[in-house]
């Protein structure tokens, strides 16, 4: 199993493409094994390359109304006037 550490976008670009092709293989397979240590190599390069910061609880609420088009009015049903209000920050968002 000739595997290579994934320093640069390039090695990332090869991995994804390498995982691909590997994406069907069965487990006990030397290609299961290759393509179980590659995910793990892939996954630590974007934790470290991309790193998704810690999210605040009231923005998360606050982009997930937006996504979805949700109102104060129905955020309201949920937890009540007091915490939806505490919430949105008095927007109708």
């Amino acid at each position: 199993m000739d595997i290579t550490p994934v320093r640069t976008d390039a090695d990332h670009r090869a991995a994804l493409h390498e995982i691909e092709r590997l994406w069907d293989a069965r487990e006990g397979t030397d290609d299961f094994n290759r393509l179980e240590v590659l995910s793990t190599l892939v996954d630590a390069y974007e934790a470290k390359r991309w790193p998704i910061a810690d999210l605040d609880p009231v923005d998360t609420i606050k982009a997930d109304m937006e996504l979805n088009g949700r109102t104060l009015t129905d955020l309201t049903r949920i937890v009540g006037k007091s915490r939806a209000t505490e919430s949105s920050s008095g927007s109708d968002r």
